[in-house]
């Protein structure tokens, strides 16, 4: 007989659709299977896309995208929710409105604003409406560098704010957690992610800086904290995790088109490499050091 219960945690995503399925809701979907949780999904947009960059994005209507994702939440236990990509100003506005209903469900909040080639998917209407609607809201958010500032900046600004007041910006602006990634940073050897809290950062951990570009990687990073938490873990046991999940699919990586490497989400079950600690080199500091 079934169980009258799921057995692993549920976690919804509300993102857009990649057909390369480097990035995106397909990213996603590879990463939460990979690490033991069951995902639901919520389309927000169809694209147009190769592994080099985003050629058309047709934003769900609002209403379709509250009726996918209603639907499954009154029939499904969600253990956590994941947002990417919502593709409209609408969307931004029905989602917010959709998690407001569920403010015990963890929120992992990846704001994709642009493509890895930099083709802008989300306008300053977008933007200011994450800061308001959907950061109060938030358990973590993930963004890299460039997103982290364009999220925070501030007409006063005379110049790009350091990293380290961006975190403490958005916390300002409501998120409980924020993960800022050092991939678009100037450090050659390495690439350091910061893990920041009400009191400051709480992690700072250094990984051995690959070559070549990755489609998906902030994708696969922010759903594996999702399944982190879903399945039980704190906050920092669910980022230190993620992030050893994440640079093992990255140093698995494979060309699968012209443009950037598709991080492998499944390499544990096409290499010997199967272990979550075999030869990964990391640093992590607690405190602000």
């Amino acid at each position: 007989m079934p169980s009258s219960l799921p057995v692993f945690p549920q976690v919804l995503v509300f993102a857009a659709s990649d057909p390369t399925s480097g990035a995106g809701i397909q990213a996603d979907i590879l990463t939460l299977v990979s690490l033991g949780c069951h995902p639901l999904t919520a389309v927000t947009a169809l694209t147009v896309q190769d592994t080099s960059g985003v050629r058309a994005l047709s934003a769900t209507p609002a209403d379709f995208l509250e009726d996918q994702a209603r639907t499954v939440l009154e029939d499904m236990p969600v253990a956590c929710f994941k947002l990417g990509l919502l593709g409209s100003l609408e969307n931004v506005q029905r989602v917010a409105e959709i998690v407001a209903d569920y403010p015990e469900i963890p929120l992992v909040f990846d704001p994709v604003l642009a493509s890895g080639r930099g083709d802008v998917l989300a306008d300053e209407e977008i933007v200011a409406a994450m800061r308001e609607m959907l950061l109060p809201q938030t358990t973590i958010i993930t963004p890299n560098a460039p997103e982290a500032r364009r999220l925070v900046e501030q007409d006063a600004d005379a110049e790009e704010p350091e990293l380290d007041l961006c975190a403490r910006r958005l916390i300002e602006a409501g998120a409980e957690y924020a993960l800022i990634t050092g991939t678009h940073e100037n450090t050659q050897q390495v690439v350091i992610n910061t893990l920041h809290g009400a009191v400051g950062a709480l992690q700072r951990t250094r990984w051995e800086r690959l070559p070549g570009s990755y489609h998906g990687s902030g994708c696969t990073l922010a759903s594996a904290i999702a399944a982190g938490l879903a399945g039980g873990a704190g906050i920092e046991e669910a980022v230190r995790d993620a992030q050893e999940y994440t640079w093992k699919t990255l140093r698995h990586g494979f060309r699968g088109g012209m443009g950037q490497f598709i991080p492998d989400r499944l390499f544990w079950a096409r290499s010997d490499d199967a272990s979550p600690h075999s030869q990964i080199q990391t640093k992590a500091e607690a405190g602000g050091g």
